[in-house]
């Protein structure tokens, strides 16, 4: 069993480009060495170590990297800050907010823009479940089809906010995708609903599960991958 995330009970933070971040880390039975990274929105340093390695080490191996750290902090896409006037990716589009209080309480998109009434402080929770609203939708069209496809039943579908992951099948069944991924291109969020619904017929990761992923997705998978390896770090910095 995976020992997830767990922090060290002493020095839990070091400073990191004059910001003091957190230490999670990982044990796992299989892991012959360290590794780390930052974790997608910048909140936290993430270790994986030996089950057998000391948390004390886990921590000099972070300081020490410190520039590293502090480089990787620096390439993470801004925060969005939802307001007036502010933009926002969707859809793999840039939307923009226009807010004004004589507009409806539910955000309507006209566009490429957003209109959206009521009080400006809770202008970014609105945003944001409108936003998740949308994902529930298109991923649950995107489930049904590739699980016609895949000539399967088509599972629960729940949304994740998780920080690490953007897609997972239950043993259950029930398929999980991060909500965040309405903002990339309606290909990629695909990819990660296609990889999800291959599980549900090969729960490896062999032969068999990317014959059935490269049918279901077509021969631009490869592509959606590289968009999302490379800009993930931004969905997960918008919000």
């Amino acid at each position: 069993m995976i020992d997830w995330l767990r922090r060290p009970a002493g020095d839990s933070t070091i400073e990191v480009a004059g910001r003091a971040l957190p230490i999670a880390i990982r044990r796992h039975p299989t892991a012959r060495r360290m590794t780390m990274r930052l974790a997608p929105d910048g909140s936290e340093i993430r270790l994986s170590i030996p089950r057998w390695g000391r948390t004390m080490d886990a921590v000099s191996f972070a300081r020490e990297r410190s520039d590293w750290l502090a480089a990787q902090l620096e390439s993470l896409a801004p925060r969005v800050v939802i307001h007036d006037g502010a933009c926002f990716p969707y859809r793999g589009a840039s939307v923009r907010i226009a807010w004004s209080a004589g507009y409806p309480r539910t955000p309507e998109l006209d566009g490429t823009i957003l209109r959206v009434g009521g009080a400006d402080r809770a202008l970014e929770s609105r945003v944001r479940r409108w936003l998740e609203a949308r994902a529930v939708e298109l991923l649950t069209r995107d489930l049904a089809d590739y699980c016609h496809a895949a000539g399967v039943v088509v599972p629960s579908l729940r949304l994740s906010r998780a920080n690490r992951r953007w897609g997972s099948c239950a043993s259950d069944g029930t398929v999980r995708i991060n909500w965040r991924l309405i903002m990339a291109p309606d290909p990629v969020r695909q990819s990660v609903v296609a990889h999800e619904v291959a599980h549900l017929v090969h729960f490896d990761h062999g032969r068999a599960f990317h014959a059935l992923l490269a049918r279901l997705y077509g021969p631009k998978l490869a592509e959606a991958e590289r968009w999302l390896k490379s800009n993930g770090r931004a969905l997960y910095a918008a919000f």
